[in-house]
């Protein structure tokens, strides 16, 4: 969704049920979706007029070369294939490895609200065969390939804690982009703890991530890894809680940028709203995973507008003393709005109008250039 957009998202849930039989119930309509029954794929082909010969479609209702997303990527080896996907909602866990560089995604109706990749697995749900999935295991999406590019998509993760009760491993991940130039255009990304993983394939590796005109939404850590990641024009959302009795709900972003990598994330030119009560949500805390304890989380937040949710007075937190964010590489550029706010200076580290000239998307991203692509 683009920042400039006014209107309020519905919930995870709500957003899920309102594309199933649950939609009436909840009183909820499910959004128009801009590919007609006679063209499911829009201005992008169609099996009988492709785009390229690399070109897949995909549909549920099988108008297409593959009804699941799972299929065509199988079906998609090597590098430089597009799969075009039909409105629907494809319930399926899908993984593009490392063989299948430069595919590009495209939702067909250009509104990311009609095709909705999801799953229901977190961390701690049980596996076949024994043990539990993991953070990583738990994703719906994972990408590991280089020169990933996805357009108007939602890649969701169901998964709630009020319906495992049981279940302590709530880590829930929506996706996970570990490829180098992976660009996502005008996606959505919807879950609660760990939505959107944005990382890299090694510690060795500086993978560059690229979100424009993106929307996510969560509680805990819902933007987080070690990738180089610029978000551009996008739009934070943190839900409401009613399992906790007091703050904090949450954290926006948990970098965990190495040591040895001079930039983590960008955040520029964004929002953040909220369900939540006031100042019941922290803007970030840094990662330090025990995989890496040189790591030096990184994250600039500049020429954004923090809501009221945000808590203005002391917007980062641990999340171990043994790593203090005040240790980290945190820091904000012009920042407005009420939870950005600079009530105590010692608690909102600023850059300089010089050190900003270097925190830009171009300098984050060096020779690439993913916001002059086009579709």
């Amino acid at each position: 969704m683009p920042s400039h957009d006014t209107r309020l998202p519905l919930s995870r849930r709500g957003f899920l049920l309102a594309s199933t039989g649950a939609a009436a119930a909840l009183a909820l309509a499910p959004a128009p979706a801009h590919a007609g029954a006679r063209r499911p794929f829009g201005r992008f082909g169609s099996p009988a007029a492709r785009l390229t010969p690399q070109t897949l479609y995909v549909d549920p209702k099988g108008r297409g070369d593959h009804t699941t997303v799972k299929d065509a990527v199988t079906a998609a080896t090597g590098s430089g294939w597009t799969l075009v996907l039909a409105p629907g909602t494809y319930r399926e866990t899908v993984a593009v490895d490392v063989t299948r560089t430069e595919a590009t995604w495209i939702g067909a109706s250009e509104d990311p609200r009609d095709v909705v990749i999801v799953y229901d697995n977190a961390a701690g749900t049980p596996k076949p065969g024994g043990g539990t999935y993991g953070t990583t295991g738990s994703a719906t999406t994972t990408v590991q390939a280089d020169g990933f590019t996805a357009r108007w998509i939602t890649f969701a993760n169901d998964w709630l804690r009020a319906d495992h009760p049981g279940i302590t491993g709530t880590q829930a991940v929506a996706i996970k982009v570990q490829g180098d130039r992976s660009a996502f255009h005008h996606c959505r990304f919807l879950g609660h703890q760990d939505t959107l993983y944005a990382d890299s394939i090694a510690l060795t590796s500086f993978a560059r991530q690229y979100f424009s005109h993106c929307y996510a939404e969560g509680d805990v850590d819902f933007v987080f890894g070690r990738a180089t990641a610029v978000y551009e024009h996008c739009h934070f959302r943190t839900l409401n809680r009613t399992d906790l009795a007091a703050a904090p709900y949450g954290f926006v972003f948990a970098p965990s940028t190495a040591g040895a990598n001079p930039r983590g994330y960008l955040v520029t030119r964004s929002r953040v709203s909220s369900e939540a009560p006031d100042a019941f949500y922290k803007l970030a805390r840094p990662w330090v995973p025990s995989s890496d304890t040189t790591a030096r989380p990184s994250l600039v937040v500049r020429d954004t507008w923090l809501g009221p949710g945000i808590d203005a007075a002391a917007p980062y937190t641990n999340m171990s003393d043994a790593f203090p964010w005040q240790n980290q590489r945190f820091a904000e550029y012009r920042d407005t709005g009420p939870g950005g706010r600079i009530t105590v200076p010692e608690n909102r580290p600023q850059l300089t109008s010089e050190q900003a000239q270097l925190a830009t998307t171009p300098a984050y991203l060096g020779d690439w250039r993913p916001w002059r692509e086009t579709c």
